[in-house]
């Protein structure tokens, strides 16, 4: 079959490859999932401000497309809490919406981030995530926890406080509102949050989040909470995902597209890094590009099908592959299994307390925050602990979007920062040594010639660092030094760009002003072959090139002025006159 139809349709790949065995084992995966998923996508649309069925219609519609066009075996995509608080602060943020016009700013979203997920897969920029560093994920999801966190406060504590509302100003409104706290609600939230917490210590393969809504639900009942000022969910329609239409004037989406590709490039963060992750365990080849195009099919499929956008799910991807799934049927197995619920049994949350609802939320959002990794953060250097409290600071204070894009940039901004500061090492040969062994000067305590300076670069000669690495070079050259030489050891260096080379021949035309010159050693041969493709190494001199350091050195001790050789008592080199 032709190469670029299995590209565009890996299920045909996989697909071939189904057996009795592998069906069985991801049919049983697909039930775990379906019992994980019930009552996630109830919560997480409850955080994305929409009724319990669209968290649900997510859990069936998006998986199943991610999994037919994506490339990992294992991640079970859909509904997931960092996306739906982020969809809710976009939706809300264009005005006083009823529902019906929020239910629909909400399906343009999908639409738009699919859109947007797509035309990255298919321009092949799958590897931009790797440019979002890790610190800034983590202190994007440790502040969306705590949002959705206090987005629940009002539900535990039973009293009203309007959407849309900033961080600061929704607990102010929350403070001034404790004299109202209905009893009867925080105490159905905080036995469902403690009963989950017991059943996962008792059992961590036990659906906790279910059955901590279940035992919340009961005492509901028996405290009659209904008639005492509890709110419940209510009966989902029993019905497979309606036909829907996003809202497409041009008005509704100028003003989400900004915060649809922030929605875009957080749900291929998600999707990504969990994939990964999981390929880590199942030794399977991930390909970003195809991850793009499955997680943009899906939202784009999404929005036409009443879903909001999703992404992958480390919680269920993770069980999912406990569970011995085998291949991506597993994912449409618990689609499958979850339709089939909700239109056999549509009153299951017909006496969900929302004060239940708050408290598994509360316990999905302490579980968002690495704290682990956190305090390595903060512990290791001041810059990436720095990103940390600007990202997580950045996502309680300002529109969401925004953050993420301050987390974008900052990411940006520090890989360029180290990129552009490659490692500049001052070495030299170990004295009477057998074998010239060069090494770190400092680390080995070791002397430098007064004329010859010797450097090893580990990175990139780019324009970016190339003022980097002309201030090293001068600082050692300087008219308060004597070295008029350096060799420069380059098998740390990847690549070399024309501002990089138009550099080194500014300073090798410097120093033979002053008598000297700069050599090279040990350069990789692609590094030679991209120079001598641009026509800097004849600029260069070839001559100046040698393959190893020996070799340089030689040709460099022998230019040396040998009147300050006769008073150097250093003899840093074998060849050295005697002084």
């Amino acid at each position: 079959m032709n190469r670029w139809i299995l590209q565009l349709l890996p299920f045909l790949v996989w697909g071939r490859q189904l057996k009795i065995q592998n069906i069985i084992d991801d049919l049983m995966a697909g039930i775990t999932g379906a019992v994980i998923v019930l009552p996630q996508g109830v919560a997480y649309a409850f955080i994305a401000g929409l009724p319990p069925e669209y968290g649900l219609y997510t859990a069936i519609i998006t998986p199943v497309t991610a999994a037919l066009f994506g490339s990992s075996f294992h991640l079970i995509s859909g509904p997931t809490a960092a996306i739906s608080i982020v969809v809710m602060s976009v939706a809300s943020g264009i005005g006083d919406l009823n529902l019906s016009q929020y239910i629909a700013a909400v399906l343009t979203i999908t639409l738009l981030a699919g859109l947007i997920q797509l035309a990255l897969g298919l321009l092949r920029m799958g590897a931009v995530v790797n440019f979002i560093s890790h610190t800034v994920v983590i202190g994007f999801t440790a502040g969306a926890a705590v949002l959705i966190s206090a987005s629940q406060l009002k539900h535990l504590f039973g009293v009203t406080v309007p959407n849309g509302l900033s961080f600061t100003e929704g607990m102010n409104q929350l403070i001034g509102q404790l004299g109202d706290t209905n009893l009867y609600s925080v105490s159905i939230g905080i036995l469902t949050l403690v009963s989950a917490l017991i059943v996962r210590k008792i059992n961590k393969k036990l659906p906790h989040l279910l059955i901590g809504m279940l035992i919340g639900s009961v005492s509901c009942l028996v405290l009659d909470g209904a008639n005492n000022g509890v709110s419940l969910v209510g009966a989902l329609p029993g019905t497979l995902p309606p036909f829907s239409v996003p809202d497409l004037s041009v008005d509704t989406v100028q003003s989400l597209v900004s915060g649809a590709f922030a929605v875009a490039l957080l749900g291929l963060i998600e999707a990504v890094s969990i994939a990964r992750a999981i390929a880590i365990r199942s030794h399977q080849q991930i390909n970003g590009n195809q991850e793009f195009i499955g997680q943009g099919l899906s939202n784009i499929v999404g929005s036409f099908l009443s879903c909001y956008p999703g992404s992958g799910s480390f919680t269920r991807s993770g069980a999912n592959y406990d569970a011995g799934a085998k291949t991506p049927m597993a994912a449409i197995f618990a689609a499958g299994i979850l339709a089939l619920i909700i239109v056999t049994v549509p009153g299951i949350t017909t006496y969900l307390p929302l004060p239940a609802m708050a408290g598994a939320i509360l316990l999905i959002a302490w579980n968002l925050i690495d704290f682990h990794h956190i305090k390595q953060i903060l512990k290791a250097n001041k810059s990436e602990a720095s990103v940390l409290m600007i990202t997580l600071l950045s996502t309680l204070l300002i529109e969401l979007e925004f953050a993420i894009y301050i987390g974008v940039f900052m990411s940006l901004a520090f890989y360029l920062r180290r990129t552009s500061k490659p490692t500049v090492m001052d070495v030299a040969p170990i004295q009477n040594h057998t074998k010239r062994s060069i090494k770190n000067i400092n680390r080995y305590n070791l002397e430098q010639c007064p004329q010859l300076k010797i450097i090893r670069i580990d990175g990139s000669l780019f324009f970016g660092a190339t003022d980097h690495i002309q201030r090293k070079i001068r600082q050692l050259t300087n008219h308060t030094t004597e070295a008029n030489f350096i060799l420069i050891i380059g098998k740390g260096v990847n690549f070399i760009d024309v501002a990089g080379a138009e550099m080194l021949i500014q300073e090798i035309n410097r120093l033979e002003q002053k008598g000297g010159d700069i050599l090279f050693s040990s350069f990789k041969g692609t590094v030679m072959d991209e120079l001598d493709r641009i026509g800097y190494l004849d600029k260069l001199n070839k001559k100046r090139f040698y393959e190893f350091p020996e070799s340089a050195l030689r040709e460099g001790i022998e230019r040396l002025n040998t009147i300050r050789c006769q008073n150097c008592t250093a003899n840093i080199f074998r060849e050295c006159p005697k002084g």
